[in-house]
Formats: structure tokens, C-alpha cells, sequence
């Protein structure tokens, strides 16, 4: 049955069925990382890891993947207010650059203070494991510092920034965004095209650039074109049903990770490997789609726990490697299912407190930072992070 409700409202007039979405991609991210701590155990077992990772279950802990989503969705809604007439680029800047690092600061400040307090000893995980190649061992102030500036190409103290190094360069390139976007008008298509080559090539030549900043345009496209997307996808809906969105749900999935169900004869490394993995971003921004269009995705990505997860999935997002990193190095990666078992409950007791005590702090004070520096001071102009 059509529904009468334009999908992808909300009460706030944000994009409920978002907010949905970023909750459920730090989950995945989450669980991704769950895995590689499991890695150095699964494999010892034939076809354990194979059958987790060359299976649709990769959809539950496609990590990389489900941060080529917040890279759309930051295109999305961090150019969805740049769009409109009157934005205030003077409130922009300092507000957005303040919602990112304060969070960022904090969140090694606390990685920093959990390596004090369980110091990460030779031989307590497995030896060149993901835990102990990408986690540091130590937390030296030159370090902390490093990777508070958001510079670098890899993080030790907190694995994940790597991605809020992009979301800091795209914030800052967001009006070459803009502008890019507004000369495309109608021609969405080629640009979507073009897009996707820069993407594919981008992994061939493993130029990162050439992989996410495409991404976060695939976000700017949907922004721009929000209100003709929300037609269509009505249209669309009511003479052909629900169904059109789940075929576009699960062919967007399959995309996401074909690069993963591809492994048996595209094995990782190989130029075939490589196209494929380049099309995930495509997989990321047909999600995207299906959670503005879809009535019935709306409705289940603004229930409570989609929506609450969304709520926290920054801090989240941001302190869940530091908890199991910490718990991982206190147990031993060799009962990886008891440090799961105390890292998850952990992670997210610890999520709930930095939201409360950091993130929202930071907020506010990214609000009060913008209204001063805004041409128009009564103007709330802060987008919402991603």
C-alpha cells in the first residue's frame, strides 16, 4: 500500500531514516573490528574465516565498506544546508571544524589513558595480528599530538581516524563541492558515471583520493537533488510497490561487498579485486538511496534502537577500538569470545558516557562557536556531523 507520508521526513525536519542508518554502519564497523581481534583463532579453523568474510554474513562486519557510507551520508547532509540560499560559510568553518576535533582530541585523550592503565605487553596477542601491528603500545605526547592533528595516513593510538582525516579535507573542500555539484545541473547521471571511474581507478592505483572524495560527491549528488529523488521514489512506489526498493536494497548490499563474495576467483591484490572493491561505493550510495525513498526502510530505521544507535554512533564510532584494544590486551586475543563478551557491553556503556560527557558538549559549544563567528549571529547554520 503507498504510503501518504514523503519518506525521509522527520519530525526536526532532519532525515530520520539517516540517523538510522549511521547507527546501524557503526555497529558493522564495530563488529568488523570484533572479527580481526577472532582473526588469528578463526583461521586455524578450515574455512572459518573464509565462510565469514566470502559469504553475505560479510554485510554484518563490512567495516571499510560501512565507512564509504558515512562518507555519503556526510555528503549528504553536510552539503544539504550549503545548498540553500543564505548559507553562512563564516559560521561553517569554525563550527564544523570544532564538532569534529573536539571528539577527536578526547577519544585519544582516552585511548592515551587506557594504554596507562593496561599497557599493551609483548606476547599477550597474537604477533602481527591486527591488534598488535595497528595499535600502539605506548602513547608519547609527540604521538598524541600527530595524530590529534588529523594529518597523518595512519593512526596507532585510534585506528578509526584514519576516516575523520577525510571527513576534515571534505569539510574544507566543501564549497569546490558545492560548485562542482551546482555545474553538473541535471547531468546526474555522467557525473555519477564519471564518479565511479574515479573510484574504480582510485583503488587500481590504490590513490585513496580517487576512492572517497567521489564518495562524498555521490552525497553531494543526492543533496542537491533531494526533492526530485523524493518524487521519483513516490512515483516510483506506487505503481510498482515496495519490492523495487528491497531489489535495490539487496543488489546495493551485493555491490557493497562484491569485492568480498568475489575473493575464490578475484583473490584480494588482483586488478579484478581491486574494479570490484572501486564499486562499493556505488553499494554505500544505493543504501542511501533506498533509506530516503523506501517508506518501509524509513519506518524501520527511525524505530528506537536504529535511532538511538544513531544518536551515539559518533562516540561510538570513536571510542569502541580503545575499549577493545584494552579489554583484548587484558584477556589475551586468544579468548577472543570472552573479549568480545566484556568488549561490547563495555563499548557501549563507555559510548553513552563520551556522548553524554564530550560529544554533546562539543555541540554546543560547535553552536556557540559558529553564532559568533556568523555574519547573521541569530542564525543556527551548524550541519550535522557525519
Amino acid at each position: 500500500m503507498h504510503s501518504s507520508r514523503v519518506p525521509g521526513t522527520a519530525r526536526s525536519g532532519r532525515i530520520a531514516s539517516l540517523d538510522g542508518v549511521r547507527g546501524i554502519a557503526a555497529v558493522v564497523v564495530l563488529l568488523y573490528h570484533h572479527t580481526l581481534v577472532a582473526r588469528p583463532a578463526l583461521e586455524q579453523i578450515p574455512g572459518a574465516w573464509e565462510w565469514l568474510t566470502q559469504s553475505p554474513l560479510k554485510l554484518v562486519t563490512a567495516g571499510t565498506e560501512a565507512v564509504l557510507v558515512f562518507f555519503v551520508l556526510s555528503g549528504l547532509v553536510v552539503a544539504l544546508p550549503a545548498l540553500r540560499n543564505g548559507f553562512d560559510w563564516l559560521a561553517y568553518y569554525p563550527s564544523r571544524l570544532v564538532r569534529l576535533y573536539l571528539p577527536v582530541v578526547a577519544s585519544l585523550l582516552l585511548a592515551a589513558a587506557f594504554i596507562l592503565l593496561v599497557p599493551h605487553a609483548d606476547g599477550q596477542v597474537t604477533a602481527d595480528s591486527w591488534l598488535e601491528k595497528r595499535n600502539a603500545d605506548e602513547a608519547p605526547l609527540s604521538l598524541l599530538l600527530g595524530e590529534a592533528t588529523l594529518l597523518p595516513e595512519t593512526y596507532t593510538l585510534n585506528n578509526v581516524l584514519w576516516s575523520l582525516r577525510w571527513e576534515v579535507l571534505f569539510s574544507l573542500l566543501l564549497p569546490v563541492f558545492i560548485v562542482a555539484t551546482r555545474a553538473v545541473g541535471r547531468h546526474v547521471g555522467l557525473a555519477v558515471f564519471v564518479s565511479g571511474g574515479a573510484m574504480v581507478l582510485g583503488r587500481v592505483l590504490e590513490l585513496d583520493a580517487l576512492v572517497y572524495l567521489p564518495t562524498f560527491f555521490l552525497g553531494t549528488l543526492i543533496a542537491a537533488n533531494l526533492d526530485r529523488l523524493r518524487a521519483w521514489g513516490a512515483s516510483v512506489h506506487e505503481r510498482y510497490g515496495g519490492w523495487v526498493w528491497a531489489a535495490l536494497a539487496v543488489s546495493s548490499s551485493a555491490v557493497l561487498i562484491t569485492s568480498w563474495l568475489a575473493r575464490p576467483i578475484a583473490p584480494a591484490g588482483s586488478q579484478v579485486s581491486a574494479v570490484l572493491w572501486g564499486l562499493a561505493g556505488f553499494g554505500a550510495a544505493g543504501l542511501i538511496v533506498v533509506a530516503i525513498v523506501s517508506p518501509l526502510a524509513e519506518r524501520l530505521l527511525d524505530s528506537p534502537l536504529p535511532r538511538w544507535l544513531g544518536k551515539v554512533s559518533f562516540s561510538l564510532y570513536l571510542v569502541h577500538i580503545p575499549v577493545l584494544a584494552t579489554v583484548a590486551y587484558l584477556i589475551g586475543d586468544g579468548r577472543w569470545w570472552l573479549v568480545s563478551a566484556v568488549a561490547l557491553p563495555a563499548t557501549f556503556a563507555v559510548s553513552v558516557a563520551f556522548h553524554a560527557a564530550v560529544e554533546k558538549p562539543a555541540h554546543a559549544l560547535a553552536r556557540r562557536v559558529g553564532a559568533r563567528a556568523a555574519s547573521q549571529p541569530d542564525r543556527s547554520l551548524v550541519p550535522t556531523a557525519g
